[in-house]
């Protein structure tokens, strides 16, 4: 085969340490927009980003030469950063250890982005314990709940 051709969408998932409730929501939209950022400069590209005050979901491409890891890493590390620098919260920002990520189809692309546009309406009704583990599930990832959330943070 003469090239590479790939379709690789995930959505990555992430809370604040502790799952506290952190992240301002009148910063919300400029965080959205430096994520964003964080994505493209890394060369991959960023199909709808937002949160709530205690975690975030980011959906992207991703070239397949680059590990998901390695963006998320580099996402939580920058955006953690950001917020300490803003200093937007008093003390220190930290995400929580470790994420999810859940790989979609080009075909449910546009309900993906809608669901994560849609934030702020989708937890008027339910928490992010409940939406995290309902996607666990969904995926058919098996977990400990013991372990599943953590105030440790990265």
């Amino acid at each position: 085969m003469a090239g590479t051709y790939t379709q690789l969408h995930i959505q990555v998932v992430f809370a604040v340490a502790g799952r506290a409730c952190l992240i301002p929501t009148k910063h919300q939209e400029q965080l959205n927009q430096y994520i964003s950022g964080i994505i493209a400069n890394k060369g991959q590209k960023a199909l709808a980003v937002n949160g709530m005050p205690d975690h975030m979901h980011v959906l992207l491409g991703l070239r397949p030469e680059t590990a998901l890891a390695d963006v998320v890493r580099d996402i939580k590390a920058n955006a953690s950063r950001f917020i300490n620098e803003q200093r937007w919260v008093a003390g220190k920002f930290a995400w929580q250890r470790g994420y999810g990520a859940f790989s979609y189809s080009a075909s449910h692309l546009d309900q993906v982005i809608r669901y994560i546009h849609n934030q702020q309406a989708h937890h008027a009704n339910r928490s992010f314990q409940a939406e995290y583990q309902e996607l666990l599930n969904r995926f058919g990832i098996g977990y400990d709940p013991r372990y599943l959330f953590d105030s440790a943070a990265e």
